[in-house]
């Protein structure tokens, strides 16, 4: 992984997650975020929604589990490099991780804590696969963010339901490097 976007992401600990085109146009028009998170489109308009973060001087990071048309294969993340340009993907599968890092992307695996059975999992996933980062959601447990920052090599993301600048802080307290949000408040705090 590239040490200018590892300190960039610390130095902008706010990700804009987008989730539709009036997110895309707000996070796009903010100085200070500097990385979007693409939750949304499909293998139409996915080209064009990254061309807009690019042209606004931002790193784009696209979801590839949520880009409709585009199946679970590995071939997905030769399709988001090669035909949209994005600089990485987030996935919560390994064999995505795995092909985007091999094609010089970068790569987000992210993880739901849901129960221990899901904390466990996180070992044995990154045992397979090492990405440059990962998130966890939801970003609003700084215990569990701080449990998983000692276990795994990877920097921690917080995400989801993070909602005011109180979540922000306990996140980045217990460890996280940044937090991702699709609430266009927290961009801004």
């Amino acid at each position: 992984m590239k040490q200018s976007f590892y300190d960039m992401m610390e130095s902008n600990p706010v990700i804009a997650s987008i989730k539709d085109t009036d997110g895309l146009e707000k996070c796009c028009a903010l100085q200070d975020i500097r990385v979007i998170f693409i939750l949304y489109g499909d293998i139409c308009t996915i080209q064009e929604i990254v061309k807009r973060v690019k042209d606004a001087g931002k790193i784009a990071i696209v979801h590839i589990d949520l880009i409709v048309g585009l199946s679970p294969k590995e071939i997905a993340a030769d399709f988001i490099k090669q035909y949209t340009g994005a600089d990485g993907i987030i996935s919560t599968k390994p064999a995505l991780i795995r092909r985007a890092k091999e094609l010089g992307m970068y790569t987000v695996m992210r993880f739901f804590i849901l129960d221990s059975m899901a904390l466990d999992n996180i070992e044995k996933q990154l045992a397979q696969v090492r990405p440059d980062f990962i998130e966890i959601l939801p970003g609003v447990m700084p215990k569990m963010i701080k449990k998983v920052c000692r276990q795994v090599k990877p920097r921690v993301i917080a995400g989801g339901l993070i909602t005011d600048r109180e979540d922000i802080v306990a996140a980045l307290d217990a460890g996280a490097i940044s937090v991702s949000s699709t609430n266009q408040k927290v961009w801004t705090m």
